[in-house]
Parts: C-alpha cells; sequence; structure tokens
C-alpha cells in the first residue's frame, strides 16, 4: 500500500516515493482514494468474516467444555 501524507508545498494529500534520497509528492487523485477505499472495505470484511468464525468456534469450544 502507499504511504500517504501532506504535500508540503500545496498541503494537499499525495503519495510519497523515495528514490535515491530524493522524495517525490503525486497528488491524490479521487480515483485513487476510492479505489484504496474499496481496497480497505474488502480488507475489513475479510477480517470481520474471519472474526465471526473465531468467535463461534470459541463459543462452541466453551460449549463443549461444560
Amino acid at each position: 500500500m502507499s504511504q500517504v501524507s501532506n504535500c508540503p508545498t500545496c498541503g494537499g494529500k499525495s503519495k510519497i516515493k523515495e528514490t535515491n534520497g530524493v522524495t517525490t509528492y503525486q497528488a491524490l487523485q479521487d480515483e485513487d482514494v476510492l479505489k484504496k477505499v474499496g481496497q480497505l472495505k474488502k480488507a475489513m470484511e475479510t477480517f470481520k468474516a474471519k472474526a465471526e468464525k473465531l468467535e463461534k468456534e470459541l463459543e462452541t469450544l466453551k460449549n463443549s467444555q461444560k
């Protein structure tokens, strides 16, 4: 995932890339932001599904020990 920071020149959000000690800033476009939000939503859904599965498994284990 790209690193994002504020551009020191314009103050807008931008992607940072460092090559040979030189830092370059590239402004984020709306499409880039929407793409990143979509990726984060997918990742959160995946982790949520895993967490729910583990909660069910834990509940089953607790009930079997009683």
